[in-house]
C-alpha cells in the first residue's frame, strides 16, 4: 500500500519561511518522480514544483520560483520543500505526488499516481 504523509505545514507571517517534508511508502521511491501541488479554497488544485527520479531535472511554477526549492533523499524516501519569502497568496493545502519515472517530469494533476492527504500553509499579512 503506497503511502505519502505530508508534514510541516503551519502558520506564518509573510516574508517568513517554511519547510514541506513528504515520506513515501509502499512504493520504490527511486523509480518516480515527485512533486508538489497547492489548492487554495475555491481554487483548481495547481503545479508547484517537481523533481525527476534522480534530481537532476527540476521545474517550478512561475509564481513559485526564486523562492521555492524542491529536493529529494532517496536513502530516506523523502521529498522537501523549502518555501521562503512566503506571500499570502501562497496560503494553501500542499499535497505531495509521485508518478512513475518513466516520462518527464510532469505538470498535470492527472498524470500523477498517488497522492498524500496534504498539509496547511496559511500566510498571514
Amino acid at each position: 500500500q503506497v503511502q505519502l504523509v505530508e508534514s510541516g505545514g503551519g502558520l506564518v507571517q509573510a516574508g517568513e519561511s517554511l519547510r514541506l517534508s513528504c515520506l513515501a511508502s509502499g512504493l520504490t521511491f527511486s523509480q518516480y518522480n515527485m512533486a508538489w501541488f497547492r489548492q487554495a479554497p475555491r481554487k483548481e488544485r495547481e503545479f508547484v514544483a517537481a523533481i525527476n527520479w534522480g534530481g537532476r531535472s527540476i521545474a517550478y511554477a512561475d509564481s513559485v520560483k526564486g523562492r521555492f526549492t524542491i529536493s529529494r533523499d532517496n536513502a530516506k524516501n523523502t521529498v522537501s520543500l523549502q518555501m521562503n519569502s512566503l506571500k499570502p497568496e501562497d496560503t494553501a493545502l500542499y499535497y505531495c505526488a509521485a508518478h512513475v519515472a518513466t516520462n518527464p517530469i510532469e505538470r498535470d494533476t492527472r498524470r500523477y499516481d498517488f497522492w498524500g492527504q496534504g498539509t496547511q500553509v496559511t500566510v498571514s499579512s
